[in-house]
């Protein structure tokens, strides 16, 4: 069995490959993305060469600047090369809140789980000192560290991402876009026209009745029908 140290060393590589995988794929240099991160140009080259790993809030930060799926920074792909986006910084502030929020989550799965500090620690061979400090918001998360805590924790990895910030929107708006990429052509074609909102909104109303409610307007329009 693999040791907690390994674990990390492995998972730091692979995150420090995707990293640079995300970057190349946009055209970017190096400079832009350690400044969307907040970090120094070497802070930055070490974790692309997998030598330290990045915060949540700090991958958030890239993925929303280079335009990638943060799902891609668990994944196992490349990703193609396409329309390189427009440099969007995000507030060192905004990251502190995001890390205190991600501690106050930690804390709280552990609190519903029933284990102290020490217990965590022992699970995860994090030290207990810093387990307080990542749930206090006093130290930034790597992403090996917040892997392994969230999953003795039972916390799925995406209920730890951005989901009402400008991060989160992003990721809503992107998700909205592919779901509707997935549609058959022809619904796609249908549901692009302004001149079919009607229909839609019409749907949409007819989602949130009852079954009983809609076996009746079905009987209402057999009627009128016949």
């Amino acid at each position: 069995m693999a040791t907690y140290q390994q674990q990390i060393r492995v998972r730091t590589r692979k995150l420090g490959l995707l990293i640079y995988d995300a970057r190349i794929s946009r055209s970017r240099k190096i400079e832009p993305c350690a400044k969307a991160m907040g970090l120094s140009v070497d802070a930055y080259q070490l974790i692309e060469a997998g030598e330290t790993a990045p915060t949540l809030p700090q991958l958030e930060s890239l993925a929303f600047f280079l335009d990638v799926p943060l799902e891609h920074f668990w994944g196992n792909q490349t990703i193609s090369t396409l329309t390189p986006a427009d440099p969007v910084e995000q507030p060192a502030q905004l990251k502190e809140l995001r890390q205190r929020i991600i501690g106050t989550r930690l804390r709280m799965a552990r609190s519903t789980h029933n284990l102290s500090v020490s217990e965590l620690a022992l699970k995860t061979n994090i030290p207990v000192e810093k387990i307080q400090r990542y749930e206090m918001g006093l130290e930034a998360i790597p992403i090996p560290d917040l892997e392994l805590l969230a999953s003795t924790l039972e916390i799925r990895n995406d209920d730890l991402f951005d989901q009402r910030g400008i991060i989160g929107k992003w990721r809503s708006d992107k998700a909205a876009v592919q779901n509707i990429m997935e549609l058959p052509p022809g619904v796609r074609a249908f549901i692009s026209k302004p001149v079919n909102l009607p229909y839609l909104e019409l749907a949409m109303r007819l989602s949130d009745l009852s079954a009983e409610k809609l076996r009746s307007v079905a009987e209402g329009l057999l009627e009128i029908t016949y």
